[in-house]
Protein backbone atom coordinates (compact mmCIF):
# COMPACT_ATOMS: atom_id res chain seq x y z
CA UNK A 1 0.00 0.00 0.00
CA UNK A 2 1.46 3.26 -1.03
CA UNK A 3 1.66 6.45 0.98
CA UNK A 4 -0.88 7.85 -1.90
CA UNK A 5 -3.42 5.42 -0.88
CA UNK A 6 -3.25 5.38 2.87
CA UNK A 7 -5.67 8.17 3.77
CA UNK A 8 -6.85 7.42 6.97
CA UNK A 9 -4.29 5.75 9.94
CA UNK A 10 -6.74 2.85 10.15
CA UNK A 11 -5.98 2.06 6.41
CA UNK A 12 -2.90 0.77 7.14
CA UNK A 13 -2.25 -2.64 7.14
CA UNK A 14 -0.17 -2.33 10.84
CA UNK A 15 -3.37 -1.67 12.09
CA UNK A 16 -4.36 -5.45 11.79
CA UNK A 17 -1.95 -6.66 14.47
CA UNK A 18 -2.47 -3.41 16.87
CA UNK A 19 -5.48 -2.18 16.52
CA UNK A 20 -5.50 1.76 17.54
CA UNK A 21 -7.69 2.46 20.65
CA UNK A 22 -7.50 6.20 19.25
CA UNK A 23 -6.59 6.60 15.69
CA UNK A 24 -6.74 10.59 16.22
CA UNK A 25 -2.82 9.75 17.95
CA UNK A 26 0.13 8.93 16.81
CA UNK A 27 0.85 5.70 17.21
CA UNK A 28 4.27 4.29 18.56
CA UNK A 29 5.68 1.14 17.46
CA UNK A 30 8.46 0.02 19.92
CA UNK A 31 10.04 -1.44 22.96
CA UNK A 32 12.54 0.05 25.47
CA UNK A 33 16.14 -0.57 23.78
CA UNK A 34 18.00 2.38 23.74
CA UNK A 35 16.82 3.36 20.14
CA UNK A 36 13.10 2.84 21.35
CA UNK A 37 13.79 4.44 24.48
CA UNK A 38 15.20 8.21 22.50
CA UNK A 39 11.50 8.05 21.03
CA UNK A 40 9.38 7.43 24.12
CA UNK A 41 11.70 10.12 25.92
CA UNK A 42 11.36 12.13 23.00
CA UNK A 43 6.80 12.17 22.85
CA UNK A 44 6.73 12.28 26.65
CA UNK A 45 9.15 15.57 26.61
CA UNK A 46 7.09 17.09 23.60
CA UNK A 47 3.48 16.37 25.04
CA UNK A 48 2.68 14.98 21.73
CA UNK A 49 -0.62 12.67 22.50
CA UNK A 50 -0.06 9.24 21.46
CA UNK A 51 -0.33 5.40 21.92
CA UNK A 52 1.95 2.80 22.62
CA UNK A 53 2.33 -0.37 20.86
CA UNK A 54 4.56 -2.78 22.31
CA UNK A 55 6.44 -5.05 19.49
CA UNK A 56 7.56 -8.55 21.04
CA UNK A 57 10.84 -9.57 19.66
CA UNK A 58 10.44 -13.22 21.71
CA UNK A 59 7.20 -13.68 19.58
CA UNK A 60 8.98 -12.08 16.41
CA UNK A 61 6.44 -9.18 16.28
CA UNK A 62 8.98 -7.15 14.26
CA UNK A 63 9.04 -10.00 10.98
CA UNK A 64 5.30 -10.16 10.73
CA UNK A 65 3.67 -8.66 7.65
CA UNK A 66 2.05 -6.33 9.26
CA UNK A 67 4.79 -4.45 11.35
CA UNK A 68 7.03 -5.06 7.81
CA UNK A 69 4.27 -2.81 6.04
CA UNK A 70 5.34 0.23 8.29
CA UNK A 71 9.10 -0.79 8.63
CA UNK A 72 10.94 -2.98 6.06
CA UNK A 73 13.84 -2.98 7.77
CA UNK A 74 11.69 -5.24 10.52
CA UNK A 75 13.99 -2.70 13.73
CA UNK A 76 11.72 -0.76 16.37
CA UNK A 77 10.90 2.03 16.78
CA UNK A 78 8.40 2.94 13.92
CA UNK A 79 5.58 5.55 14.19
CA UNK A 80 2.27 6.12 12.21
CA UNK A 81 1.08 9.50 12.38
CA UNK A 82 -2.25 10.15 11.19
CA UNK A 83 -1.49 13.93 11.19
CA UNK A 84 1.35 14.03 9.31
CA UNK A 85 2.28 16.71 6.16
CA UNK A 86 -0.30 17.92 4.42
CA UNK A 87 -3.50 16.24 7.09
CA UNK A 88 -2.24 12.65 5.56
CA UNK A 89 -0.81 9.60 7.36
CA UNK A 90 2.84 9.76 7.60
CA UNK A 91 4.92 6.35 8.47
CA UNK A 92 7.75 6.36 9.43
CA UNK A 93 11.12 4.25 10.48
CA UNK A 94 14.34 5.00 11.95
CA UNK A 95 14.80 6.29 15.43
CA UNK A 96 17.16 9.31 14.40
CA UNK A 97 14.58 10.54 11.60
CA UNK A 98 11.99 10.32 13.76
CA UNK A 99 12.91 12.10 16.60
CA UNK A 100 13.74 15.17 14.13
CA UNK A 101 10.12 14.54 13.15
CA UNK A 102 9.18 14.99 16.10
CA UNK A 103 10.98 17.94 16.86
CA UNK A 104 10.28 19.55 13.74
CA UNK A 105 5.99 19.20 14.49
CA UNK A 106 6.30 20.27 17.95
CA UNK A 107 8.62 23.30 17.47
CA UNK A 108 10.68 21.78 20.78
CA UNK A 109 14.40 20.54 20.81
CA UNK A 110 15.70 21.54 17.89
CA UNK A 111 17.62 24.90 19.05
CA UNK A 112 15.81 27.84 16.44
CA UNK A 113 19.99 29.78 16.10
CA UNK A 114 20.61 27.82 12.35
CA UNK A 115 24.12 26.98 13.66
CA UNK A 116 23.52 25.37 17.30
CA UNK A 117 20.39 23.81 15.07
CA UNK A 118 22.85 21.90 13.00
CA UNK A 119 25.62 20.83 15.87
CA UNK A 120 22.62 19.39 17.52
CA UNK A 121 21.80 17.45 13.90
CA UNK A 122 25.37 16.67 14.17
CA UNK A 123 25.50 14.75 17.33
CA UNK A 124 22.48 12.98 16.95
CA UNK A 125 24.29 11.34 13.49
CA UNK A 126 27.37 11.04 15.31
CA UNK A 127 24.89 8.84 17.55
CA UNK A 128 23.48 7.16 15.10
CA UNK A 129 26.99 6.66 12.98
CA UNK A 130 28.88 5.63 16.09
CA UNK A 131 27.69 5.32 19.20
CA UNK A 132 24.62 3.11 18.57
CA UNK A 133 26.58 0.92 16.67
CA UNK A 134 29.80 0.82 18.40
CA UNK A 135 28.07 0.60 22.54
CA UNK A 136 25.97 -2.01 20.63
CA UNK A 137 28.76 -4.35 19.53
CA UNK A 138 30.66 -4.08 22.54
CA UNK A 139 27.78 -5.49 24.33
CA UNK A 140 27.43 -8.33 21.86
CA UNK A 141 31.05 -9.31 22.26
CA UNK A 142 30.64 -8.47 26.43
CA UNK A 143 27.50 -9.66 27.84
CA UNK A 144 26.25 -11.89 24.90
CA UNK A 145 27.39 -14.39 22.59
CA UNK A 146 30.03 -13.36 21.41
CA UNK A 147 32.39 -13.32 24.48
CA UNK A 148 32.81 -17.16 23.66
CA UNK A 149 34.96 -16.08 20.24
CA UNK A 150 38.55 -16.65 21.57
CA UNK A 151 39.95 -14.47 19.10
CA UNK A 152 39.30 -11.21 21.53
CA UNK A 153 40.50 -8.63 18.86
CA UNK A 154 36.67 -8.21 17.66
CA UNK A 155 35.98 -7.31 21.55
CA UNK A 156 38.79 -4.93 21.86
CA UNK A 157 37.81 -3.23 18.85
CA UNK A 158 34.40 -1.99 19.69
CA UNK A 159 36.16 -1.80 23.45
CA UNK A 160 38.45 0.71 22.70
CA UNK A 161 36.10 2.58 20.22
CA UNK A 162 33.64 2.69 22.80
CA UNK A 163 35.85 4.11 25.58
CA UNK A 164 37.34 7.00 22.63
CA UNK A 165 34.07 7.90 21.73
CA UNK A 166 32.97 8.60 25.44
CA UNK A 167 35.81 10.69 25.55
CA UNK A 168 34.85 12.92 22.79
CA UNK A 169 31.12 13.14 24.45
CA UNK A 170 32.95 14.15 27.63
CA UNK A 171 35.45 16.98 26.04
CA UNK A 172 32.12 18.14 24.37
CA UNK A 173 30.58 18.72 27.64
CA UNK A 174 33.07 20.32 29.33
CA UNK A 175 31.92 23.58 30.69
CA UNK A 176 28.05 22.60 28.99
CA UNK A 177 25.44 21.25 30.69
CA UNK A 178 23.57 19.67 27.34
CA UNK A 179 25.84 19.02 24.59
CA UNK A 180 24.89 22.13 22.27
CA UNK A 181 24.15 24.10 25.35
CA UNK A 182 20.06 23.84 25.41
CA UNK A 183 18.65 20.34 25.95
CA UNK A 184 18.13 18.93 22.58
CA UNK A 185 18.01 15.77 20.36
CA UNK A 186 21.58 15.37 20.72
CA UNK A 187 20.61 14.70 24.65
CA UNK A 188 18.08 12.56 24.13
CA UNK A 189 19.69 10.37 21.12
CA UNK A 190 22.68 9.80 22.88
CA UNK A 191 21.80 9.46 27.18
CA UNK A 192 19.86 6.30 26.44
CA UNK A 193 23.31 4.36 24.64
CA UNK A 194 24.77 5.53 27.66
CA UNK A 195 22.79 4.06 30.14
CA UNK A 196 22.80 0.76 28.62
CA UNK A 197 26.45 0.63 27.88
CA UNK A 198 26.52 1.18 31.27
CA UNK A 199 23.56 -0.23 32.84
CA UNK A 200 22.48 -3.44 30.99
CA UNK A 201 25.72 -4.13 29.33
CA UNK A 202 27.50 -4.03 32.38
CA UNK A 203 30.71 -2.43 30.68
CA UNK A 204 30.93 0.99 32.37
CA UNK A 205 34.60 -0.42 33.82
CA UNK A 206 35.86 -1.55 30.31
CA UNK A 207 35.77 1.77 29.31
CA UNK A 208 36.68 4.48 31.84
CA UNK A 209 32.90 5.76 32.51
CA UNK A 210 33.95 6.26 36.28
CA UNK A 211 37.15 8.52 35.06
CA UNK A 212 35.14 10.60 32.77
CA UNK A 213 34.80 14.46 34.18
CA UNK A 214 31.16 15.38 32.37
CA UNK A 215 29.71 12.52 31.34
CA UNK A 216 28.50 10.85 34.74
CA UNK A 217 26.79 14.51 35.49
CA UNK A 218 25.00 15.07 32.77
CA UNK A 219 23.51 11.47 32.87
CA UNK A 220 22.13 12.90 36.32
CA UNK A 221 20.92 15.50 34.76
CA UNK A 222 19.03 13.77 32.44
CA UNK A 223 17.77 10.88 34.03
CA UNK A 224 17.06 13.56 36.47
CA UNK A 225 13.95 14.70 34.30
CA UNK A 226 10.54 13.90 34.80
CA UNK A 227 9.81 13.29 31.20
CA UNK A 228 12.58 11.21 30.74
CA UNK A 229 11.57 8.97 33.70
CA UNK A 230 8.42 8.13 31.75
CA UNK A 231 10.03 7.72 29.12
CA UNK A 232 11.73 4.55 29.95
CA UNK A 233 9.20 2.17 30.18
CA UNK A 234 7.53 3.20 26.48
CA UNK A 235 5.57 1.00 25.61
CA UNK A 236 4.71 -0.09 28.51
CA UNK A 237 4.70 -3.67 29.48
CA UNK A 238 1.42 -5.30 28.54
Amino acid sequence: MTRSTVTRLTDHPITRRWPAANPDVLQLYSLPTPNGIKVGVMLEETGIPYEGHRVNFGDNDQLTPEFLSLNPNNKIPAILDPNGPGGAPLALFESGAILLYLAEKSGKFLPEDPALRWQAVQWLMWQMGGVGPMFGQLGFFHKFAGKEIEDKRPFERYRAESERLLKVLDGQLEGRDWIVGAYSVADIAIAPWVRSLTGFYEAGPLVGFDGLKNVPAWMERFLARPAVQRGLDVPAAG
